[in-house]
């Protein structure tokens, strides 16, 4: 375990090696779970804030669930998370016809509508955080079956878990603190060529 003042961050985060492989997956973690996308208390405040402007982004199912039990609910074990469609797909996802998964908030950002990329939960996938009284822990948990390509594309292309998860990592965190976690990194790899 690497101790980053209040923060608690796996070894695994550094040890291995991940690269999302959506040609493999389809983006099936937007559909893959017990609830919908964690969310952040400020992130309530964002889907609120730009729904609308999301909305022509997401499918009619995922509307309609929305306007059924509202932007956000709250789950006694994950917090507040997105809603789904049916107990699975997030309905802020949509499918395309090769059956690729993509998040409709993410699609206003990449098209310059919002300032809000999307959830740092689906950010920092597949590390997930979670809060006690006194430290965030930082978890590398990938799929076993689905996130399997992303494992071995990680590995063939060499790219550290905390590499492929850099931008979130400082959007969450902050640069001082991923400059931390690489000097870590740096001397672990030196210690591992010795």
């Amino acid at each position: 375990m690497i101790a980053i003042d209040k923060l608690l961050v796996s070894d695994d985060v550094i040890a291995k090696q991940f690269v999302c492989d959506l040609n493999k997956c389809k983006g099936g973690c937007c559909e893959d779970g017990d609830a919908g996308a964690p969310l952040e208390k400020e992130e309530l405040d964002r889907l609120n804030e730009f729904y609308e402007i999301i909305k022509p982004y997401l499918s009619a199912d995922g509307i309609k669930e929305i306007e059924r039990v509202g932007r956000y609910q709250y789950d006694r074990e994950f917090g507040w998370v997105t809603p789904t469609i049916d107990g699975k797909l997030c309905a802020y996802g949509t499918k395309d016809k090769n059956g690729m998964i993509k998040c409709g908030i993410e699609q206003a950002y990449l098209d310059g509508k919002i300032t809000w990329k999307k959830p740092i939960s689906c950010h920092l996938y597949p590390i997930k955080t979670k809060k006690t009284k006194e430290h965030e822990l930082l978890n590398y948990e990938p799929r076993e079956t689905m996130c399997n390509p992303g494992c071995v594309l990680g590995e063939k292309l060499k790219v550290p878990v905390y590499v492929f998860l850099k931008e979130p990592l400082i959007r969450k965190y902050g640069e001082e603190v991923y400059g931390l976690l690489c000097k870590i990194a740096d001397e672990y790899y030196a210690g591992e060529k010795v």
